[in-house]
Parts: C-alpha cells; sequence; structure tokens
C-alpha cells in the first residue's frame, strides 16, 4: 500500500461495505442476461462463447439444397450443377469455413476459371493478379459473408484459404484440405480432368456450375460429360438443381423458364 493511500485509509477509517447493507437506498442493479432477445426463437443461433456474435447456421431452402449439404457431408467428391441462383457456390464455401473453423481440414482451396465473358479486360491496368481479380471477387463476397473480411485477410495470410484461377493448380496435391471448383462449366474436358485428380488424403472436393450457362462453346464445356459419367460411380455424388431451388428473386425463376 502506497504512503498516500495509508494516509487516507487513517483519515477517513477503512471501508466497511457492511455498512450500506441496510441503506435502502443502495440498491445492486440487477445483471442483464446480454443472451436475452425480446423474440425467444431468435436466441437459437446465439453463441454466448463469441462475445454476443451471431453464428450464421446453413439452413437448406429447398429439397435440392438439402440434398447438396448431406451429399458433401457423406462424399469426397461432389458435383453440383443447377442454374443460377441455386446456392451452389454458397453452399460449397459455407460447407468449406464450417470444415475449416471444426478443425476437419487445413485449408481452403478455392479456384474458378478465368474465362472472358463476351468482353476482354486486358486493358486493364495493373500485374496478373489485378487483372484475375474481378474473376475472383464472387469467391471473396460469398466469405466475407461468413467471416468478416478482417478474418478473411488473416487466414489468407496465414495460408489457410488460398484463391486462385484454374491455370495455377496443375501439378499440385491437395491433401488435408477442402477444395471448391466454381464455374467450372467454363473448364473444358482436360481442364476438369485435371482439377479433379488434384483431389488429396482427406479432402474434399465440390464442383459447381450451370451447364447452360457456359461462355465457351457448347461442344468445349466439360461439365456435362464429367456429370454424366461419374453418374454411375458410386463413391461420387452428382446433385442436379432445378429452378424450383433458385432462392433469388422469383423473377430469376421466370426469366430462366423461358430464355
Amino acid at each position: 500500500m502506497t504512503k498516500r493511500a495509508l494516509k487516507r485509509q487513517l483519515r477517513e477509517g477503512a471501508f466497511d461495505a457492511g455498512q450500506f447493507e441496510d441503506d435502502g437506498k443502495i440498491r445492486r442493479l440487477p445483471v442483464a442476461d446480454r443472451a436475452w432477445s425480446p423474440l425467444a426463437h431468435h436466441n437459437d443461433d446465439r453463441d454466448q462463447g463469441r462475445d454476443q456474435g451471431y453464428v450464421k447456421t446453413i439452413k437448406a431452402k429447398s429439397p435440392g439444397q438439402q440434398e447438396l449439404i448431406d451429399a458433401i457431408d457423406a462424399k469426397n467428391l461432389v458435383m453440383a450443377l443447377g442454374p443460377a441462383g441455386t446456392g451452389k457456390t454458397y453452399l460449397a464455401i459455407a460447407k468449406a469455413v464450417e470444415a475449416l473453423e471444426a478443425g476437419k481440414v487445413g485449408r481452403i482451396v478455392l479456384s474458378r476459371p478465368a474465362v472472358e465473358a463476351g468482353e476482354s479486360i486486358g486493358y486493364l491496368p495493373g500485374d496478373a493478379e489485378d487483372k484475375l481479380a474481378p474473376y475472383l471477387r464472387p469467391l471473396y463476397d460469398a466469405l466475407s459473408d461468413r467471416l468478416s473480411m478482417k478474418r478473411v485477410r488473416a487466414l489468407m495470410a496465414e495460408g489457410a484459404i488460398e484463391i486462385a484461377p484454374v491455370g495455377f493448380m496443375r501439378g499440385r496435391t491437395l491433401n488435408n484440405a477442402f477444395v471448391v471448383i466454381d464455374e467450372a462449366q467454363n473448364c473444358t474436358y482436360g481442364q476438369l480432368k485435371m482439377l479433379l485428380t488434384r483431389l488429396g488424403w482427406h479432402s474434399t472436393m465440390v464442383v459447381t456450375g450451370d451447364p447452360n450457362q457456359s461462355d465457351l462453346l457448347p461442344e468445349l464445356s466439360g461439365l456435362g460429360p464429367v456429370a454424366d459419367k461419374f453418374d454411375a460411380l458410386a463413391n461420387i455424388a452428382v446433385v442436379r438443381l432445378k429452378d424450383v431451388d433458385i432462392v433469388r428473386h422469383p423473377l430469376v425463376a421466370e426469366m430462366l423458364s423461358v430464355l
């Protein structure tokens, strides 16, 4: 105890908490339940151990999405085919983040082909990484919806999350990883064969794409033929989502039915 504190104690006397017990004007404030919500059912997704942070749980919004989630849980290689807006990429990345957070895999590898959708980006300034950024942006968007961008950047700096175009995947063996190949309809048969054979031990690979929205010539896209051949393999799941599984604006399903 310091000299100043000792003098104050001698002058004022030692603090006795008991002297306040019978004073009706002094009350202990009630301890609020930090997890309380006016709507009881809103507490279901509250994680008490993360400083009041909400944990987004993956919930299927259609039978097709539930089939996809079950297939990812059961198989090491899953192909998810379906129209735009069915949640193929989102569910795949959500399951990848879930596996990484649970310690089931050591890293997430996300890849998609850098195929121009009718316009060239070669004129854009910057190096190769800058030119590829627009193609990989959808993957960043899906990741940031499951994790904060700060945590995404930290995991990428650690090497726990890797985002790369298809052309950078040749010659690799992906062990202990959750691999998502997005926009696979823009991969040729040879590219898909190369990507699928990257699968290593203790890894899961999900290939997503819409065969009807390929930026390649119809005879060049390899997604449809590969999926047809994998239908006969029991250890590989091929999930084909339909228009009824679209979870975007209702007009998307109506447009796709006539386009």
